[in-house]
């Protein structure tokens, strides 16, 4: 599939020391497979049971990256590799929207034509007191 991500080998061998040792039972499945899988499904905004089935079993991307969350594993990764230095091969900026209300564009009345307030000033009132 050429729409998957893959983690390069030196891009994993950058991550290999990073990465938790104090598994018990049943040895952890291919890390690099799996790290790719969850990156894949993060970039992509997607659902964990649409990840292809490359990446493994789609139960293991979700308990892996929600294991590892708990215990700050993806925190540390973040730090280590943003401390490494050396400028970012892209910048990315936050392209968020706002929504606003159906009739947030028009103000109070409307968006029909109005006198200006210093006109308005110079003649006499409307209604008598």
């Amino acid at each position: 599939m050429s729409d998957c991500f893959w983690l390069s080998d030196e891009q994993f061998r950058r991550l290999a020391p990073l990465l938790p040792t104090d598994t018990r039972g049943v040895p952890r499945v291919d890390d690099q497979r799996v790290i790719s899988g969850i990156i894949h499904v993060l970039k992509s905004g997607g659902r964990w049971a649409d990840a292809p089935p490359i990446y493994g079993p789609r139960k293991t991307l979700y308990n892996r990256f929600v294991r590892w969350a708990a215990k700050g594993v993806w925190t540390d990764i973040f730090h280590a590799l943003a401390s490494a230095g050396g400028p970012p091969a892209e910048v990315l900026i936050d392209s968020s929207a706002v929504k606003a209300h159906r009739c947030a564009s028009g103000g109070k009345g409307g968006s029909a034509a109005r006198r200006s307030a210093a006109r308005a000033a110079g003649e006499p009132p409307r209604s008598t007191p």
